[in-house]
């Protein structure tokens, strides 16, 4: 039987506010990496925030001493999930940049995920995806697009780039899901040191193999680098898999419509970018899409 998601009552309160949090600190990455890119080569910069991530997790992990699971499987999926979101996401991501992908592009291209999610979800993760869910997925991917398109220029003239940013958008849909059907219920810091640990296996060989690993060690580069170690790779992601693990993919996935116009909105208060006029109504729409995706159904489904 497929896990069926917690009812608010019953829900925890850092699990209800979760959503919120993940969202702020999510959004707010991709403004600290605008900035930390100025300083670093993106996957030598990825390389460095991952071997951040692994040595302040090491002390914690062999003081506490977390409950190690049993057999091998356990630990085959725990690696899995790193390999699909932490090398894959994010090393395709940095990658489709690298190789000429505007920002926007690589947005637009990845936040469609909600949508894969809702089409697999069923066969792979047991979930049923009704009538008003799907229409809020239309919403928030109609709404995410017309943010990302007032903001930038969408240029595609890079096949390789583009062909990055969909195996960008593959990898992270993959290991949401592969998260809800096989996640495993260890400690956060050993789940969090297993998988960032697999991460560094694979983006540091890669940086050294296609970029000169430039880094300017700036006060600038040290701020990004501290944000993205503690609020994206520590705080984010841990939320993001346990919200995964105990609800349902397709609902928490959407939580991605909404990344576009809150970064907007972030980037607007942090850097000054102007927000167009176009942005404005499409971050309704998002918001919108998300509502639907995300309330809970109090009668029988459609």
């Amino acid at each position: 039987m497929p896990e069926r998601p917690l009812h608010a009552s019953t829900t925890p309160l850092w699990l209800r506010i979760a959503p919120a949090i993940f969202l702020l600190l999510w959004s707010s990455g991709f403004v600290f990496l605008k900035l930390g890119l100025q300083y670093a080569d993106p996957l030598t910069f990825l390389a460095l925030r991952y071997a951040c991530v692994v040595a302040l997790l090491i002390g914690p992990c062999l003081w506490m001493r977390p409950a190690l699971p049993s057999g091998i499987a356990p630990w085959l999926h725990l690696a899995m999930v790193g390999l699909l979101i932490q090398a894959g996401y994010f090393a395709f991501t940095y990658l489709s940049l690298k190789f000429g992908m505007s920002a926007g592009a690589v947005a637009l291209v990845t936040s469609q995920q909600p949508i894969l999610i809702g089409l697999l979800a069923p066969a792979l993760a047991g979930e049923r995806v009704d009538r008003t869910r799907w229409a809020g997925l239309a919403l928030g991917v109609a709404g995410a697009t017309m943010v990302i398109t007032a903001k930038s220029s969408i240029d595609l003239s890079s096949p390789l780039a583009l062909a990055f940013a969909v195996f960008a958008l593959l990898a992270m849909t993959a290991g949401t899901l592969w998260e809800k059907r096989f996640g495993v219920s260890v400690h956060p810091v050993l789940a969090n040191t297993v998988q960032y640990a697999v991460g560094l296996m694979v983006t540091a060989p890669l940086a050294f193999l296609l970029e000169p690993m430039r880094v300017q060690w700036t006060t600038g580069l040290f701020g990004s680098l501290a944000y993205l170690v503690i609020g994206n790779s520590l705080v984010a992601i841990t939320l993001l898999l346990a919200m995964i693990r105990h609800g349902e993919a397709s609902r928490v996935s959407a939580l991605f419509f909404l990344v576009p116009p809150v970064t907007a909105v972030i980037a607007f208060a942090v850097l000054g970018e102007a927000i167009p006029a176009m942005a404005w109504p499409g971050m309704a729409i998002a918001a919108a899409g998300l509502f639907l995706v995300m309330r809970r159904r109090s009668s029988a489904v459609d």
